[in-house]
C-alpha cells in the first residue's frame, strides 16, 4: 500500500499516513513503540467498506522525528485533528490501541467521532506504565541503537502471549525507523506524559459514540480491570475480554479482532444489518490461530 501513503505539514511536523479505500472514514491509531504499519491487516480488510485514514503519530514510523516537539497524547490529538481538517473530515470512526486510544478518546471528547474502538488503551491516569517510566530515565548516553532494540524487544516479549514469536520481519518493520536515530525513540516515550485523560470521566461519560472496548486478558501492562472501568464510564459500550491474548490483542488474535472491529463498524457506524455481505455470520476464532507475522514452525516446516 505504499502507493496510498501521503504526507501532511502538522504545527508539529509532517505526518505521514495511508489513506485508502472509499466511503465513510475510519481513522486507525496506533500505540507506542509501534507505526500505523501495525494496522497492515486491519486497514485492508477496512478499506473493502470504508475510506481508512491510518498516520505514524509525530515521532513514529515515517513521521518527522523532531527533537523540539511535542508528543504527549494531547498534542499527537492536535495533529491528527488538524490533518482531518486539511481533509475536510468532520464525521468519522476511530479506532485506537494504546496511547492511540488515549487519542482517540481525546478526539472524542472534541466532537465528531460517531464511532470509537478502543483496544488495550491507555485511559483515566494508568499511564504512562512502569517500563515506559523506566525509559523516560534513560541518560543521553544510554540512548543507543542496542538499548533501543532491547527496549523494543522486551516490550513485544512481554506483550504478546503467542508461543512462536513475532515475524523478524514484522518487528523489523517498528525497529527500523528508529534504528538511525535511537535518540527519537527515548522522545517518543518520554512524550507519554500521562495527561489529558486523567480526572475526566464525567465528560467521559456524556460521549454519545458508540463504543466498542476490546482488551486481553493477560495484558501486563494495562489490566483488563481497566476495560471494565473504561466500559462504565462510557454509556452503551461493549467490552470483550480475550482470553490468551496480551497488550498487542490485535497481533495475538488477527482473526478474532479484525472481523470484530469490521462488524462492529459496519453495524453502529455504517449502520448495515449484520446480514448485509453474507447470509452466514462471520466466523470470530478464540484460540490463537497462525498468521503470516509469526515464525514458522520449524515442525511445520519439516512436514
Amino acid at each position: 500500500m505504499s502507493d496510498e501513503r501521503r504526507r501532511f505539514r502538522s504545527s508539529g511536523g509532517e505526518l505521514s499516513y495511508l489513506d485508502v479505500g472509499e466511503g465513510s472514514p475510519v481513522l486507525l491509531l496506533h500505540g507506542f513503540p509501534t507505526s500505523s504499519l501495525l494496522w497492515r491487516r486491519e486497514a485492508a480488510l477496512l478499506s473493502a467498506r470504508m475510506r481508512v485514514l491510518a498516520p505514524d503519530l509525530l515521532g513514529y514510523g515515517e513521521s518527522d522525528r523532531s527533537v523540539t516537539a511535542d508528543l504527549s497524547p494531547v498534542a499527537q490529538a492536535r495533529y491528527v485533528r488538524e490533518l482531518l481538517a486539511d481533509l475536510a473530515i468532520r464525521e468519522l470512526a476511530v479506532v485506537g490501541h494504546d496511547i492511540g486510544g488515549a487519542v482517540a478518546m481525546l478526539l472524542a471528547l472534541e466532537g465528531g467521532v460517531k464511532t470509537m474502538v478502543l483496544l488495550d488503551t491507555a485511559c483515566f491516569d494508568a499511564w504512562p506504565v512502569d517500563p515506559v517510566r523506566g525509559l523516560q530515565r534513560v541518560t543521553p548516553e544510554e540512548e543507543t541503537p542496542a538499548r533501543m532494540e532491547e527496549s523494543v524487544r522486551l516490550v513485544f516479549d512481554r506483550g504478546m502471549m503467542r508461543e512462536r514469536p513475532l515475524a523478524e520481519s514484522m518487528l523489523r518493520s517498528f525497529l527500523d525507523p528508529w534504528a538511525s536515530e535511537p535518540d527519537a525513540f527515548f522522545r517518543a516515550a518520554r512524550g507519554i506524559d500521562g495527561r489529558g485523560l486523567a480526572g475526566r470521566e464525567r465528560e467521559l461519560s456524556s460521549l454519545e459514540s458508540s463504543t466498542f472496548i476490546v482488551w486481553g486478558e493477560e495484558d501486563p501492562f494495562l489490566p483488563k480491570d481497566l476495560a471494565e472501568r473504561l466500559g462504565e464510564s462510557i454509556p452503551g459500550s461493549t467490552v470483550a475480554l480475550l482470553p490468551g491474548c496480551s497488550h498487542f490483542v490485535s497481533l495475538d488474535a488477527p482473526e478474532t479482532v479484525g472481523p470484530m472491529i469490521f462488524e462492529f463498524l459496519r453495524y453502529r457506524y455504517l449502520g448495515e444489518s449484520h446480514r448485509h455481505t453474507s447470509p452466514e455470520p462471520v466466523p470470530v476464532f478464540l484460540e490463537r490461530p497462525g498468521d503470516r507475522f509469526l515464525e514458522p514452525d520449524p515442525k511445520e516446516a519439516e512436514g
